[in-house]
């Protein structure tokens, strides 16, 4: 894959995910979601004043994703934890993760800041990652994925329309908290974008990426957004495994991986609760925090494959609040 991005409109990250807007707006009642028209746009609550659902959460990941990504659900064995978990494959790894799902749109929302990513991203094309990309995806239709606990008011929403220079008709706003089933979703959805993010940092050439496959356990739904913000940070700082199709020299990738993963971050050995420095607010995060467990490397060049990092049930199990009872047979 070459850097900069295309200009296919096959490829747009708006137009591929406008799709799962229909079956969001078609299916409110099965998804238990909620969608109405606020200022001329459609607001999308998938989990502030509803439940949300297992299937919302995939669909909000992959609206995420641009649509340039498939994302399942499955049961997992995570080193001894088995545990539900999302899946993501892309054969568009750097367009889906990074030019869409990549959450780097600080939105004020009263006297706070909002985590904004998806599609909508891409229109506004704003910040060093895409100048580095060299992408604007010019579409008139405009989806932006908000993580927040309130619904956008009407100061947001009509920064939204500025930014986006769209008709308020083509523009969709899906909100999720961290602390919500879809928040929890979505977030584990993230593994794959979280070691491109990682990959990035260190100055790597992400055009060298081809594709990616991750997966990551579902952290169960805290009692507030701290809770949430640690329970799905740690999901994948402990336990999301992520592969990757590359064209390279073995040499740089054997060099690379074992810088990968989050074993060989300062932050490494504690769940994220138990540091003394948290934030409820993603954008104070250390950098540091944003590593997968495990990374693969395939050199397609080469056919060999590189490893490094390792899953860690235990900090899970502390960080999930897991109490597990283990059955007692009675003697024979």
């Amino acid at each position: 894959m070459l850097l900069p991005l295309s200009q296919l409109p096959e490829l747009s990250p708006n137009r591929q995910a406008f799709p799962l807007i229909k079956e969001f707006t078609s299916r409110s009642e099965l998804l238990r979601i909620k969608a109405h028209e606020q200022n001329g746009v459609t607001v999308i609550d998938c989990g502030v004043h509803v439940e949300g659902s297992w299937e919302a959460g995939i669909l909000f990941s992959a609206v995420c994703l641009g649509g340039l990504a498939q994302v399942k659900l499955h049961w997992s064995d995570f080193n001894g934890l088995r545990w539900p978990s999302v899946e993501v494959v892309t054969d568009h790894p750097i367009r889906a993760c990074m030019a869409s799902q990549f959450a780097g749109w600080p939105i004020k929302l009263g006297k706070g800041l909002c985590m904004a990513s998806g599609p909508a991203s891409a229109i506004v094309h704003k910040g060093s990652l895409f100048r580095m990309l060299g992408y604007e995806d010019r579409s008139e239709t405009a989806i932006i994925c908000l993580e927040s606990k309130t619904l956008p008011t009407e100061e947001v929403i009509q920064h939204i329309l500025e930014e986006c220079h769209c008709d308020p008709t083509n523009v969709y706003i899906l909100v999720a908290p961290t602390a919500s089933l879809v928040g929890s979703v979505q977030v584990a959805a993230r593994a794959l974008e979280t070691g491109i993010f990682k990959l990035r940092r260190l100055g790597y050439d992400l055009g060298k990426i081809v594709s990616g496959w991750g997966i990551c356990p579902i952290s169960p739904v805290a009692h507030d957004t701290l809770s949430g913000l640690g329970r799905t940070n740690d999901a994948i700082f402990y336990g999301s495994t992520v592969f990757y199709n590359l064209r390279d020299e073995d040499d740089m990738l054997e060099h690379v991986v074992k810088q990968v993963p989050s074993c060989a971050s300062e932050e490494y050995g504690r769940a994220y609760m138990e540091k003394k420095d948290t934030h409820d607010n993603f954008f104070n995060i250390s950098p540091e925090q944003f590593s997968t467990a495990e990374v693969w490397f395939c050199n397609l060049n080469s056919g060999h494959s590189f490893q490094a990092g390792v899953l860690r049930p235990d900090i899970l199990s502390r960080s999930f609040g897991l109490k597990t009872n283990l059955c007692k047979y009675p003697p024979r």
